[in-house]
């Protein structure tokens, strides 16, 4: 295993905690876009602290873990995911929040845990993502490694200068095209729900998630549903930290 992120506390291959909460808080397990990684959330994780503690999940093939396969499969992420989470102490309540493909991931989980086969969150949010009947994925995408850059660079995951350098995309490309690969194989079950409630969020102008397919989350839940729309595009979280942060405190009922 490589070196883990800086001020990460490192719980096993699989949890990055970038932030101390009080003993007995509501751990938030939150899941990474295609592409992404578990420093992504270290913003969130430090608004949100000590109220409430945030475990990243870091998947397979990038930065710390680059040296293992990445899964292309969002069942069996969630599967390794879940089966992690069921070892894990239950220290306080349990939520998950994932956003763009780890809302899929985040769903998968919580069916799992609700089935006895990992820890059944009280609450998901889902952020960044249609609902899983209408997730889709151009092919086109996946046809190049230029494509595939564009299209994050599109949706503002990635930087110009990770197009620019040959070293940044071989870090970048393997995990990307394996996630993009994941969720264009992802053929969800139309009839699954969570018994816990859900609250989706999602910007005003994503391009590639619109209000409308956020809202169809409420098909998914036999729980409670809240639908929180935020000013900017599929990365809306890094300016609308706050709200962000201010939607999870009301989802979990704690206090900032």
């Amino acid at each position: 295993m490589n070196a883990p992120l800086a001020g990460a506390r490192v719980r096993g291959d699989w949890l990055r905690e970038f932030a101390h909460a009080a003993p007995g808080a509501p751990r938030l397990v939150v899941f990474p876009h295609a592409g992404g990684s578990a420093g992504f959330f270290i913003p969130l994780a430090r608004a949100l602290a000590p109220q409430v503690r945030v475990l990243a999940v870091q998947y397979p093939g990038r930065l710390d873990r680059r040296r293992e396969p990445p899964v292309e499969d969002v069942r069996e992420l969630a599967r390794r995911v879940a089966d992690v989470l069921a070892r894990e102490p239950d220290d306080g309540p349990l939520a998950f929040f994932g956003h763009s493909m780890g809302s899929l991931v985040a769903f998968e989980a919580a069916l799992l845990g609700e089935r006895g086969a990992g820890a059944a969150p009280e609450r998901l949010f889902v952020s960044g993502g249609r609902a899983p009947a209408l997730t889709r994925v151009d092919p086109v995408i996946l046809r190049s490694d230029a494509a595939l850059l564009e299209e994050a660079l599109f949706l503002g995951g990635t930087s110009r200068q990770v197009l620019e350098s040959a070293d940044l995309r071989e870090l970048v490309l393997p995990p990307l095209r394996a996630d993009y690969r994941a969720l264009r194989a992802y053929l969800p079950d139309p009839g699954a729900r969570v018994r816990c409630p859900v609250t989706a969020l999602v910007g005003d102008r994503d391009p590639r998630v619109t209000v409308d397919q956020a809202a169809r989350w409420r098909d998914h839940t036999d729980g409670g549903f809240r639908l929180t729309v935020l000013p900017g595009g599929h990365f809306y979280l890094t300016p609308r930290l706050e709200d962000v942060a201010a939607a999870v405190r009301s989802g979990l009922a704690v206090r900032a």
